[in-house]
């Protein structure tokens, strides 16, 4: 990840004389971090990278980790963290314009998720939460609960799978999935996402980053794509965006969930991450359930002729 702005800058305290910015760290570890999240009310919060990106406005609902119960809360930000892979968490503050951001950051240095403060409140907020001391070595995450293995794994255990690594390793495994999977053609996407709007068929969404996943559902309101291959669609309270030309793959996997099996649509980049899949979550109803299945179920393999 880089910390660069358009100006060339670094966004460091300290490190950048010329820079208007100030950082706060905060405190990364869990459930510290969670319950601060759950504080901010006004937040334009974005999960994802190159091939997908989830964006929504609004409150965080509390955020759950890696082999906690898992729930899409209408109108809150949903995220799921896995507490091993965020190493720390920071305030950028424009002290010229007063905007704030929070940044979430893996080990590496790369970007897990941001927020953007909204309010004047949220930004006073991001003063009085809990510090670090820069250049601390960071206190012991919180050790997720060990886990079924995904093979014989339900929907959640396959979303926490892909938390660890972006799927990678799973992808690599999958001929020993348990499970019904099949390759699809990533050109159905666009069309699974317009049926969806034309009849009213609400959908899950999850985008993936380094050790973090932001998850929205609801209806699709509209949807759209571009002559470049970008897809947007609004689901529920949140925008969606795909570059279908970074998609390197896609496969239908279905996995035990409320009602049984339930398929989900997953976009893989060219390095065989997940980077965001289409789905139900939770209890939908049994209609949805089954017209998402009946959906799925028609889309076309890949022509490899």
């Amino acid at each position: 990840m880089s910390h660069e702005d358009p100006d060339g800058g670094c966004p460091f305290e300290g490190c950048c004389p010329r820079r208007s910015s100030t950082v706060r760290l905060i405190d990364a570890r869990m459930p510290e971090l969670t319950r601060s999240l759950s504080l901010f009310q006004y937040v334009q919060a974005v999960t994802g990278g190159p091939v997908a990106h989830l964006d929504q406005a609004g409150g965080y609902a509390p955020p759950s980790l890696r082999g906690e119960a898992f729930a899409v809360r209408p109108a809150a930000i949903t995220l799921r963290l896995d507490p091993e892979g965020i190493a720390s968490a920071l305030v950028i503050r424009d002290e010229r314009t007063g905007s704030a951001t929070l940044h979430l950051l893996d080990t590496e240095g790369r970007t897990a998720h941001q927020g953007r403060l909204l309010s004047d409140g949220d930004r006073l907020l991001a003063d009085l939460i809990r510090t670090v001391t820069p250049g601390s070595t960071p206190a012991a995450h919180r050790a997720a609960p060990d886990l079924p293995p995904w093979q014989d794994g339900d929907q959640l255990a396959q979303l926490d799978e892909i938390l660890t690594d972006g799927g990678a390793a799973r992808r690599a495994r999958f001929a020993h999935y348990g499970g019904d999977h099949r390759p699809v053609d990533p050109e159905a996407v666009p069309a699974v996402l317009e049926h969806a709007c034309s009849v009213g068929l609400p959908l899950g969404v999850a985008v993936f980053a380094p050790s973090a996943l932001q998850a929205s559902a609801g209806h699709v309101h509209i949807t759209d794509r571009t002559t470049g291959g970008r897809v947007f669609a609004a689901i529920g309270d949140s925008t969606l965006e795909l570059d279908l030309t970074r998609v390197a793959a896609c496969h239908l996997v279905r996995s035990t969930a409320t009602h049984g099996l339930t398929t989900s649509l997953e976009l893989d980049d060219a390095q065989g991450h997940c980077a965001a899949l289409l789905t139900q979550f939770g209890p939908v109803g049994e209609e949805t359930h089954r017209a998402w299945e009946s959906l799925t179920t028609s889309l076309p393999t890949p022509d490899t002729t």
